[in-house]
């Protein structure tokens, strides 16, 4: 079983280590979006499942330019350790917030790649994650994904 916050497999290069990275994280989501969905219904499902397939697409967007970079993508985990024991609607949402959090946290990786496709892929994408995060539910931040100290 793997963490949600586990990285792909080693690349050699630091944007392929950023993508993979992050490409581990869209996985993890799409596994942890499938958890949210099972205990909602409604309105809050049909949000979830659509949340689902946005990182689902994500994932298939990673995987795309990681192989455009002549590497291979690493494969996602049978089954991811939540950071949530899951048993309510209520559950699902924190879930959820804590998905969109370490989706957000994933994407600060690329900021840090000199290529400007991928700081724009990165600064969308975080901030996509910072308004579903808030949706269902997460408390507002100044700097989204950054580690608070003190």
């Amino acid at each position: 079983m793997t963490d949600l916050a586990a990285a792909g497999s080693r690349p050699n290069t630091p944007k392929i280590a950023a993508l993979q990275a992050t490409l581990a994280t869209e996985q993890a989501a799409s596994y942890g979006y499938g958890i949210v969905g099972a205990h909602l219904t409604g309105a809050a499902f049909a949000l979830a499942t659509a949340d689902c397939v946005i990182h689902e697409r994500a994932r298939d967007d990673l995987m795309a330019r990681i192989t455009a970079l002549d590497a291979t993508p690493a494969p996602a985990a049978a089954a991811y350790r939540l950071p949530v024991n899951v048993a309510s609607a209520a559950d699902a949402a924190k879930l959820a917030v804590d998905l969109e959090v370490a989706v957000l946290t994933a994407y600060l990786t690329l900021v840090a790649v000199a290529d400007p496709s991928l700081r724009v892929l990165a600064a969308t994408s975080m901030q996509k994650a910072s308004v579903r995060a808030a949706r269902w539910g997460a408390q507002s931040r100044a700097f989204p994904g950054l580690a608070v100290q003190g």
